[in-house]
């Protein structure tokens, strides 16, 4: 259980072989820990995320992670890279080294700062064994973990101003708890939604305990958050149901986006404010794979000033309901908000643009996505004529500034045809010159795929295919 002050627990040492959607917060361990299952072939691992934590006393062992972010912690020693390992913020992270060389090992994607941040709530006992719930305040510009060197500054809540759901709780009953001016706790299950559950009121908490999983049953949407200030989603799974949805979840409604504070869009000017930006951190989504799914799109973002805080969003490759037209899905991620920063975003497998960020003084620090493996032919497949697939993130022309650090798209379409997708990604080519730091692309198994990316940016870098497979391609800074 976390406590007010320190860290979640003392560990001394510590195995965490894990992939997308396990997100390791505020833990201190003393030793070595692994990042990979060395106790079984062939250890593969697949990225995960790490942030105010204290690594002390030994080394992170990364072996076979081909890709992870490590925000705002403290490391002692870190080993190797694979593809894409990006640190942010943190004391002790190893320096920039990318590509990988062997004048400074890598790959690795190294930020002094993490430009603005907020950790995630959470549910610790007091001193008088009384159960609350801890909101971290907002930090600027931040380096190292939150309690390292004193209590973490934010604010303590009563359970008493929860309302508690269970999966037999309705809609209805959680939405007149929300007006009533309660935060909201959703303990483990799964919950049928007939309608959009609906969070009005800034500041809300609304705190997961096991991953409680949300399912839409009529097409509607899961979730939708109004375009207020300071509402916190912690741990959440977004699960689609068989009647496609427009949207799981909303943050802010449509065209919320709009200079509504003082005429700025910009964070620093609003510390004064009553509540800091809406913040989602560890919510997933998932389209198939469980159940069949279909959903246009898991996430919108309306509003300005979002943080994302490690974000999975995957249509099934794998499991139940899975196809090219049985869990289908266009894009995983809209961003029209100013000043949006995703930390640790993870999408997968969408069948067009997977993210399409439409908001100026946005930030993506770190980036991990597969292209679909399944597209039943290249016609099928196509931005437009004589442009080949769809880009995996997606700037729009409108977009003046934008900034992305460590930012990796892997293909592997499985159909036995050559698939391609022309860019890996496609920003405005008037872009600030740098804005994009540390690119790649890889191809991802040259004995059952075929096709591969043409392409790392804006017809920049090239092809990732059969001719290089596990080999990254990459693009340092662009434009």
């Amino acid at each position: 259980m976390r406590n007010e002050g320190g860290a979640a627990r003392i560990f001394l040492r510590e195995f965490w072989a894990v992939s997308q959607a396990a997100p390791m917060r505020r833990v201190h361990v003393i030793g070595n820990t692994t990042l990979m299952d060395y106790c079984s072939g062939p250890s593969f691992a697949s990225g995960g995320f790490i942030a105010d934590s204290a690594f002390e006393g030994g080394t992170v062992i990364n072996g076979s992670q081909q890709q992870w972010l490590v925000r705002n912690s403290l490391l002692d020693g870190w080993t190797n890279g694979v593809w894409n390992q990006v640190f942010s913020g943190v004391t002790g992270a190893p320096a920039q080294c990318f590509p990988a060389q062997a004048s400074c090992g890598g790959p690795y994607t190294t930020l002094a700062s993490s430009p603005v941040t907020q950790e995630a709530p959470f549910l610790y006992v007091d001193a008088d064994g009384h159960y609350r719930v801890f909101v971290p305040s907002v930090q600027l510009n931040s380096v190292g973990t939150t309690w390292g060197s004193g209590s973490t500054a934010g604010a303590s809540i009563s359970t008493d101003e929860f309302f508690v759901a269970k999966p037999t709780d309705s809609v209805q009953k959680i939405n007149n708890a929300l007006d009533r001016g309660q935060n909201l706790v959703f303990t483990p299950g799964l919950y049928h939604l007939d309608r959009a559950i609906k969070v009005k009121r800034p500041g809300t908490v609304v705190l997961g305990l096991g991953f409680p999983t949300l399912v839409p049953d009529n097409g509607n949407a899961a979730m939708s958050i109004a375009d207020v200030r300071g509402v916190s989603l912690i741990g959440l799974l977004f699960d689609a149901g068989p009647e496609s949805s427009p949207v799981l979840l909303q943050v802010g409604t449509a065209h919320a986006h709009k200079s509504d504070h003082n005429g700025s869009t910009s964070l620093d000017d609003h510390e004064s404010e009553s509540h800091g930006p809406t913040s989602l951190h560890d919510v997933f989504f998932r389209i198939g794979g469980a159940t069949p799914g279909k959903a246009a799109t898991s996430l919108v973002v309306n509003s300005d000033d979002v943080l994302l805080d490690d974000i999975w969003a995957w249509r099934a490759d794998h499991g139940n309901g899975v196809g090219w037209t049985a869990n289908t899905a266009d894009t995983g991620l809209i961003v029209n908000g100013d000043n949006v920063t995703a930390y640790g975003l993870f999408v997968e497998h969408y069948q067009k643009y997977e993210v399409i960020w439409n908001g100026n003084g946005g930030a993506v620090i770190f980036f991990q996505n597969e292209m679909p493996y399944d597209p039943p032919s290249q016609a099928a497949w196509m931005e437009a004529p004589g442009i080949y697939g769809w880009a995996a993130l997606k700037v729009a022309d409108s977009v003046t500034t934008f900034s992305g650090y460590g930012m990796g798209s892997y293909s592997f379409f499985n159909q036995g045809l050559d698939i391609y997708a022309a860019n890996a990604f496609e920003v405005p080519t008037l872009l600030p010159l740098a804005s994009l730091h540390d690119l790649l692309t890889i191809f991802l198994d040259a004995v059952h795929g075929r096709g591969g990316i043409l392409n790392v940016v804006n017809n920049i870098g090239g092809p990732s295919t059969i001719a290089n497979p596990d080999v990254p391609v990459t693009v340092v800074n662009y434009p």
